[in-house]
């Protein structure tokens, strides 16, 4: 059974169909309102009773435990007795809340906050007005106040404010500000020290047409803020003022283009044509913010995309599905399924429009293909690439030839060894780029060349790319790149490091990173898989946490789970069915994998596999590709292999 917790207000549990979960008496509630505090952190048993009791007495660990397994046995009633416990895990002497955070509401409302400081205005004032509604009270209303309580109160309560600040003026940059007129009169007359509440306040009556009201509303915060605070003048207030005054036109915005990925659906828009080539535009501009605006993206431009496609028209298909241009650094998707189903439908358009296709919507048409069809050993893929970018340099186009390299990159993975040739990738990505402004594919570039220098073990010179990376990040507001390159540095950590739990600890704050980042194809699996590349590095078996998620990759290390239980058996079976390493970034990674797997099982045959697979890839670090994962050094996995197989 699933479980929903609720502390934004009263505690409350609830199960996934929405009946009340029984949790017992106020203090296993405050136990469980403790362990949602800590975020699915470990909290140590004298933590608890520190936090439980004022003067804790002699009994205070055995109350504390019985407590753990009277919350277990009401929010895991089908488990087994001396079963392991997947709600209630314990750690060491302590215990940690394993619900997802999408299953607490604070953690999910935390979590939204954060995605949408930096989304589109339309998304904002979407997302945080459901986020909003979700709040029921004073956070843990039914506890009474403690130590730990207190600043998690005030915490969470900050965070709505806000989040009420926010959703604000995402609504007021749409110019739909006259709504928010009474709830922004309660907030800003609650919290008169928030001189942004009388910012928007004013700005709000000003969209209302009651500019006479506006102002009067910025004399009386300036008078409270005189009289309360001693703040004899706020910037803010000044220059809202002047820009009423002024009539400034930012004061009713009309929504921006970023602000369409909704607003371009509408059946005002210009005609079919207008309305779905909007969808791809705007889509590809929301994609490169990353998160919650990155699924969205893709689900837009894929249903732009199929919408296209079924008035018949050619012509306006591909120049819908061509009007997305976002760089690609990753070679396995993100959805496979929707990738599949674009591939099929540009495969068809092409097909449609023959020959006598302009060169350069149709070399835009197969750098997609090229692009979407990743992690493949399809001939037809690589091709298509080739072809769209020898159709770029006829054209002396950089804008498609950029897009074009990128689907090289991609399908370079056809075979390893061909780091060389994503070096040369890089190098042109970054030269085209620099001279044509062309700034997203310029971090594409660097990011290559952040892998291709792990890959070859030189991070001195990786450092330098992750430092070109980062500055162009920040100056054009891509917050997925700094996530890309925490991961490089937890590599570096990875290969440094002699603490093994120092590591893991790094990777576990990585996988919480790209938790977020709506890229579930990087995502998915690639924490265990770097934690059992840790293991493998300091020999010890691979991980058997039952909660661990190994996504794609579980075939693979599958073996050495079992081994890791204690079943040859299973083991021999699960490596005799292994199935061959995909085309993508992983391709090294799972290679190395299985080598460990032959050595342990004396397997000579796989062995021999693993040997032909790497020895393309000599003088690499196994995993360097990936810029986030390493299981050393492909030399060292060789002669390992060769001495196994001598002794054979």
């Amino acid at each position: 059974m699933e479980i929903v917790v609720k502390v934004l207000g009263p505690i409350e549990v609830r199960d996934t169909e929405g009946r009340p979960v029984a949790v017992g008496s106020q203090r296993r509630r405050e136990l469980l309102g403790r362990l949602v505090a800590a975020g699915r952190r470990a909290v140590p048993l004298s933590v608890l009773i520190d936090d439980l009791w004022e003067d804790p007495p002699p009994t205070a660990a055995g109350t504390v435990r019985t407590f753990v397994a009277e919350l277990r046995r009401a929010l895991e009633p089908d488990r087994l007795p001396r079963t392991r416990s997947h709600v209630i895990e314990t750690v060491g002497t302590g215990y940690a809340l394993r619900i997802p955070r999408a299953h607490v509401d604070a953690h999910r409302f935390e979590d939204t906050l954060a995605a949408m400081r930096d989304a589109p205005s339309g998304q904002v004032a979407s997302a945080l007005s459901e986020a909003l509604s979700g709040w029921q009270g004073e956070p843990y209303a039914d506890l009474d106040a403690s130590p730990w309580l207190t600043p998690e109160r005030t915490r969470l309560t900050e965070l709505h404010h806000q989040a009420v600040e926010l959703r604000a003026r995402a609504v007021l940059d749409l110019g739909r500000g006259a709504p928010l007129i009474p709830e922004l009169e309660t907030f800003a007359t609650t919290h008169p020290w928030r001189e942004h509440a009388w910012v928007l306040l004013a700005h709000a009556l000003y969209q209302a047409g009651r500019q006479v009201d506006a102002l009067a509303s910025l004399r009386d915060a300036r008078a409270r803020l005189l009289d309360q605070f001693a703040l004899e003048s706020v910037d803010s207030l000044d220059h809202l003022e002047r820009d009423i005054l002024q009539h400034a036109a930012h004061l009713t915005p009309t929504p921006r283009d970023e602000d369409r990925l909704r607003l371009v659906t509408r059946t005002e828009a210009t005609g079919t044509y207008t309305r779905l080539r909007s969808m791809s535009t705007v889509a590809r501009a929301a994609a490169v913010t990353g998160g919650t605006n990155l699924v969205l993206a893709q689900e837009q431009r894929a249903a732009a995309a199929a919408e296209a496609e079924r008035t018949g028209d050619p012509g306006l298909t591909a120049r819908v599905i061509a009007a997305y241009d976002v760089p690609t650094v990753w070679t396995r998707a993100d959805d496979p399924e929707r990738s599949e189903a674009l591939v099929a439908t540009t495969r068809r358009t092409l097909h449609r429009l023959g020959p006598g296709a302009p060169p350069a919507l149709r070399a835009r048409l197969l750098a997609t293909i090229g692009l979407e069809h990743r992690g493949t050993r399809d001939r037809w893929a690589a091709e298509a690439a080739t072809e769209a970018e020898q159709l770029a340099r006829d054209l002396h186009d950089p804008n498609l030839l950029v897009l074009a390299l990128n689907a090289r990159f991609v399908q370079s993975f056809q075979n390893p060894g061909h780091t060389d040739e994503r070096d040369a990738i890089a190098g042109e990505l970054i030269d085209l780029s620099t001279r044509h402004d062309l700034p997203m594919f310029e971090i594409l570039g660097h990011l290559i060349k952040i892998q291709v220098y792990t890959a070859r073990g030189d991070t001195e010179t990786a450092q330098r790319h992750i430092a070109a990376a980062e500055r162009l990040a920040t100056v054009h507001e891509t917050p997925l790149v700094h996530v890309l390159t925490a991961a490089f540095r937890t590599l570096c950590l990875a290969e440094r490091s002699n603490d093994p739990a120092e590591v893991a600890h790094a990777y576990r704050t990585l996988a919480t990173d790209l938790a977020g980042t709506g890229m579930p194809g990087v995502e998915n699996g690639i924490f265990p898989l770097a934690l059992l590349s840790l293991r493998m590095r300091h020999q010890r078996p691979a991980p058997t946490d039952p909660d661990l998620d190994w996504g794609p990759y579980r075939p693979w290390v599958q073996p050495l789970l079992d081994l890791a239980r204690g079943n040859l058996t299973a083991a021999r079976h699960a490596a005799a069915t292994l199935p061959t390493p995909p085309a993508d970034h992983l391709y090294d990674s799972l290679w190395a994998v299985n080598a460990h797997t032959a050595i342990l099982l004396h397997d000579e045959s796989l062995a021999t596999q693993a040997h032909h697979a790497l020895s393309p890839l000599r003088g690499e670090i196994a995993g360097g590709t990936t810029a986030m994962i390493t299981f050393g050094s492909v030399n060292d996995i060789l002669a390992t292999l060769d001495q196994h197989l001598n002794r054979r």
